[in-house]
């Protein structure tokens, strides 16, 4: 007997070679399918984040507001977040200048100007000459406000200073208002002379540009100190033009000789409000940063 042939062997392999085709075109679809399916997140992705963008800006800057008005809580100005140490110290610096300028030149002109109210009996003139006297002693006290470097964002320093300001405005706002409304009353009548124009030009001039000055020396600062100083110094400047104005107008109408009393008596009430405005605002942010007073 013989042995029966064995099975074909070749028909064993077909099976495989069908199937491993078909395994390896099952991965590239899902591979595919893959692709497609994180193609389609970044997309929805890329859509979620440009729809999302401006209003995340927008809660970035709400936060960055808060932020800013909780400054004040912590015993720092706002210029804190707003400038580099190197950049505040630059400013500091500026501020110490224009206040050094500003006491030189003022001295110079409250002596003239004093001059010129008691030789030409001109209320205005006195008034400005008391105006640049405030001028000097508040550039003083920015002197003080800026003296400490490690002080230059401190809040309570700030507000310290303020309140002296305020209060300087209001002792002398009252000098200026008794000596005008003392000349209205008597009728004195202001002399006219080219000293008197020289002195209301050059007053005016120089202190206008002394308040633009540290008007933007204080914005940058976020210093009311200083923008208190150069509002002084403004004031001082229309008081120098106030002087050529009511000199001009009773020279060539002396029936309006009062125009120069009551010139002084607007300015003395200007400083006055102002002054006590500044001591409503001020006085209670000093006891709300008491606490805070390591910059000292």
């Amino acid at each position: 007997m013989t042995d029966p042939a064995p099975p074909d062997s070749t028909g064993v392999p077909h099976p495989a070679v069908v199937v491993e085709p078909a395994a390896e075109n099952g991965q590239c679809e899902q591979a595919d399918s893959q692709e497609q399916e994180q193609q389609q997140e970044q997309q929805e992705q890329q859509e979620q984040r440009s729809g999302t963008e401006s209003p995340g800006k927008g809660l970035k800057m709400d936060q960055e507001m808060k932020i800013t008005e909780s400054i004040d809580d912590k015993g720092l100005l706002e210029s804190s977040v707003r400038l580099k140490p190197h950049e505040a110290q630059s400013y500091r610096k500026k501020a110490l200048w224009v206040s050094w300028v500003s006491i030189a030149v003022t001295i110079v002109l409250a002596i003239a100007a004093f001059t010129v109210s008691i030789m030409r009996h001109s209320a205005a003139a006195f008034g400005f000459a008391f105006d640049a006297a405030l001028d000097v002693l508040s550039s003083v006290i920015v002197l003080w406000r800026y003296s400490n470097a490690a002080a230059v964002h401190s809040a309570h320093r700030e507000y310290i200073a303020c309140v002296i300001l305020g209060v300087i405005f209001i002792l002398s706002s009252l000098c200026i208002l008794g000596k005008a409304i003392n000349d209205l009353a008597t009728k004195l009548l202001p002399e006219v002379d080219g000293f008197l124009f020289s002195v209301s030009i050059v007053s005016g001039v120089v202190c206008i540009i002394l308040a633009v000055v540290k008007f933007m020396i204080g914005r940058v600062l976020t210093s009311r100190a200083l923008i208190t100083d150069g509002f002084n110094s403004l004031v001082g400047g229309v008081m120098g033009f106030s002087i050529l104005i009511s000199a001009e107008v009773f020279k060539h109408e002396p029936q309006v000789w009062y125009l120069d009393g009551t010139i002084g008596v607007l300015m003395g009430l200007i400083i006055l409000s102002y002054g006590v405005k500044l001591l409503l605002d001020m006085v209670p942010r000093i006891r709300q940063t008491r606490n805070y007073e390591r910059f000292e």
